[in-house]
């Protein structure tokens, strides 16, 4: 019995040092490094530099349109294409929480696109879920939420 109690307190102290670990490892230079990746993304997106986002984007990451879903080789197809341009995003707000080894982003933006051959500018709320992948950041998701304007 003293045995197990002896492996409990050692697991339990083992996690506890764990999750130390991990908050102390993603502190305010972690959020600043993925604050920046965000916006290399865009200008990667703006660029139509596939091949960066391509790195980026997770193999199973799913992106959420105003008008519909799609996977990583959509995204990219559309991006490549021309599909949707993604001109310039001005950046309004930014922030990031940490969920264990997945960082989220919420950027508050006024995105100006190309869509249909037509400019267009709408504000958005973007969720962008990274997951730490061998050390790596990788994003697994990008959401677009369209703000009602006031």
């Amino acid at each position: 019995m003293k045995t197990i109690i002896v492996v409990l307190t050692f697991v339990m102290a083992s996690i506890q040092s764990i999750n130390a670990w991990q908050q102390t490892t993603f502190d305010e230079q972690t959020k600043q490094e993925l604050i920046n990746l965000s916006k290399q993304k865009w200008q990667w997106m703006a660029d139509k530099d596939v091949e960066s986002l391509n790195e980026l984007f997770h193999e199973n990451a799913m992106f959420v349109h105003m008008g519909g879903t799609m996977n990583k080789e959509q995204e990219l197809n559309t991006i490549r294409s021309g599909g949707i341009h993604y001109k310039y995003a001005d950046i309004q707000e930014t922030s990031v929480q940490f969920v264990g080894t997945t960082a989220i982003i919420l950027d508050k933006i006024r995105l100006t696109a190309i869509v249909g051959g037509n400019e267009v500018v709408n504000p958005f709320v973007v969720t962008e879920v990274y997951v730490l992948i061998d050390g790596k950041w990788k994003l697994g998701s990008l959401s677009f939420t369209r703000l009602l304007e006031r």
